[in-house]
């Protein structure tokens, strides 16, 4: 069996052995392949995050129309819209022109605008009544430990 070898029941020379060994080798690494490609999880796509939405407590909200108008027309509402419409009003002539009559709205200007004169340092409004109530207390607590001592 040194020159030919009987495979299969035939008789083979070395290089036909070599022929069906590299064509058995090929239909079992197709297979091998096949059965790997079933039982092996499919490949893992990178994690790609979803994109960043910006966190808006208020995208729920609602509100029914009627009760919308309820707060539109409450009386403090016109109120304010008094003040907005207020603060937005010129508050002096406008243009550059200097105007001709004087205003009579205008106070003398100081050359420190804005100062005021400190106020002298005093107790605080109303001690007067917390002092009243302290000494009426402490009479009421000697004459009763004068009492309680027999003293009295």
């Amino acid at each position: 069996m040194s020159d030919t070898e009987i495979l299969h029941g035939e008789v083979m020379t070395p290089k036909e052995q070599i022929a069906e060994l590299k064509q058995q080798m090929a239909e079992q690494k197709a297979e091998l392949d096949e059965l790997k490609a079933k039982v092996s999880p499919p490949e893992k796509k990178p994690f790609v995050p979803a994109p960043y939405q910006q966190y808006d407590p208020t995208a729920g909200m609602s509100m029914p129309r009627s009760a919308l108008m309820e707060m539109v027309n409450h009386p403090c509402n016109q109120a304010m819209r008094g003040a907005i419409q207020d603060r937005h009003a010129p508050t002096s002539a406008t243009g550059m022109i200097p105007s001709s009559q004087q205003r009579a709205d205008v106070r003398e200007t100081s050359s420190t605008p804005g100062y005021v004169d400190p106020r002298p340092l005093s107790p605080p409004p109303g001690i007067g009544w917390v002092d009243a109530q302290l000494i009426a207390d402490e009479v009421r607590q000697r004459n009763e430990l004068k009492w309680k001592l027999g003293g009295g």
